[in-house]
């Protein structure tokens, strides 16, 4: 729908943001989306064809997700309507089926884009099938979120996820110049402070050119050009993308996990520094560092466990920020430890026999016999005492009488576990030599 400014003729000369003034008039032009834009990608397939179909455009801010939208339309003919799942309900949605159905008894094919779709409750997201079945409207939804979590499997199946990518410098880097010649003047920046820009920005073209717009309004051209100190002192860095409760606190949780268990101790010290500077709860983090204790390291170090609660307390005792320094330190000394997933690895198996097996019971020679029915019934009888056998071990079968025995736990040759391995060997010696 055009707005008042467009009916009236007056767009152009409408008071606007210079990122609203910037946006792509055609889809060539749209940065760092190469991916589905070029030539053979999927986007580009799709205008081809002259058919859109619904789609669900998932990636960060500022990445062109409305952009994209809107040339999609354009480009095809279709009439453009555009929604906002954080202002609109149920009644809204209506109104803008009717207005769809209105067109398309008309010949006019309608691209209902939905910002934050998965602001939408399941009740709210069904409501869309079948205008999507009908071919009543194609839907475009955008979303920040991951789509298989945020939305409803039926919505799903019914339109493609298309990845929209954070923006990397050389596309941050042309919207900068851009702007620059929009505005009729270079960013008054060293190379360097030019390079702090773009990296202010995270990834948003969008916080980019608001950055650009903020900058050229403050600085005194007389000054000269701004160092990296200059710059932080005129405008205001843009806050890391991090929201502890949805996808990144998931994806950074990942990344820390994965380069501990890859022994990267620089790469998990990034992420947790990530985490930290993003708002995250340091005891959430110190809670996980404890399961990569146990699952990644166990016996491989067994102390690591030890250090990785001790470090839970620390910054219990502490508290922020001279506690985070406790969590720094058991990341590297954890991400530098003899890695083993053994003793993870024998849990599950153990696990799934125990499920398969039923409810056999121990076998009757290591059961107590405390009363005399018990003794009668043959509790106890034939139990060897294994601080009496010869080196302390008996060789006794203490798995469930007519169940094989099983080897669940196979320790690694790394760390400690390599002397557990010894001892292992040494036990099936002496277990064999004595069942012969």
């Amino acid at each position: 729908m055009a707005s008042l400014f467009e009916a009236a003729g007056l767009e152009d000369s409408a008071p606007r943001p210079l990122a609203d003034r910037l946006r792509p008039k055609t889809l060539a032009e749209v940065a760092g989306q190469d991916h589905l834009l070029a030539h053979g990608a999927p986007l580009t397939r799709m205008v081809e064809s002259g058919s859109l179909r619904s789609v669900i455009f998932w990636g960060p801010p500022g990445t062109g997700k409305t952009t994209v939208a809107r040339l999609l339309a354009s480009v095809s003919g279709y009439e453009f309507e555009q929604l906002s799942a954080i202002t609109s309900g149920v009644q809204g949605l209506r109104e803008t089926f009717e207005r769809a159905r209105k067109r398309r008894q008309d010949g006019i094919a309608t691209v209902l884009f939905v910002d934050e779709i998965h602001r939408f409750n399941r009740a709210q997201q069904d409501a869309f099938l079948p205008v999507m079945e009908d071919g009543t409207i194609t839907l475009v939804g955008a979303t920040t979120e991951n789509p298989s979590f945020e939305l409803n499997g039926a919505l799903l199946s019914r339109a493609t996820v298309l990845r929209f990518h954070r923006l990397d410098e050389s596309a941050l880097e042309t919207l900068l110049q851009r702007a620059e010649t929009a505005q009729g003047a270079r960013a008054p920046l060293t190379p360097d402070a030019r390079a702090q820009l773009i990296n202010m920005a995270d990834g948003d073209g969008r916080a980019l050119i608001n950055l650009f717009e903020e900058l050229m309004a403050a600085h005194d051209p007389a000054a000269g050009d701004l160092d990296i100190e200059g710059l932080a002192d005129l405008v205001q860095r843009r806050a890391p993308l991090y929201d502890k409760s949805r996808d990144a606190h998931y994806d950074l949780i990942s990344a820390l996990h994965k380069s501990v268990r890859g022994s990267d101790p620089d790469a998990a010290l990034y992420w947790l520094a990530r985490m930290l500077t993003g708002g995250e709860d340091p005891l959430y983090i110190a809670r996980r560092l404890v399961r990569m204790a146990v699952e990644d390291i166990a016996l491989a170090e067994p102390h690591a466990l030890s250090l990785a609660i001790a470090a839970k307390d620390a910054y219990d005792f502490l508290g922020s920020p001279e506690g985070e320094l406790a969590l720094a330190q058991v990341t590297v000394h954890l991400a530098l430890a003899p890695k083993s997933n053994a003793v993870y690895t024998a849990y599950k198996a153990a696990m799934a026999s125990a499920r398969d097996s039923g409810s056999l019971p121990p076998p009757r020679h290591i059961l107590n016999a405390p009363t005399r029915l018990m003794k009668e019934e043959g509790y106890g009888e034939g139990y060897a005492y294994d601080h009496n056998a010869p080196e302390g071990f008996s060789g006794q079968n203490y798995f469930p009488e007519g169940m094989a025995r099983e080897t669940y736990y196979r320790p690694t040759e790394r760390g400690y576990e390599s002397e557990l391995a010894k001892r292992l060997a040494r036990f099936q010696r002496l277990r064999e030599g004595r069942a012969e």
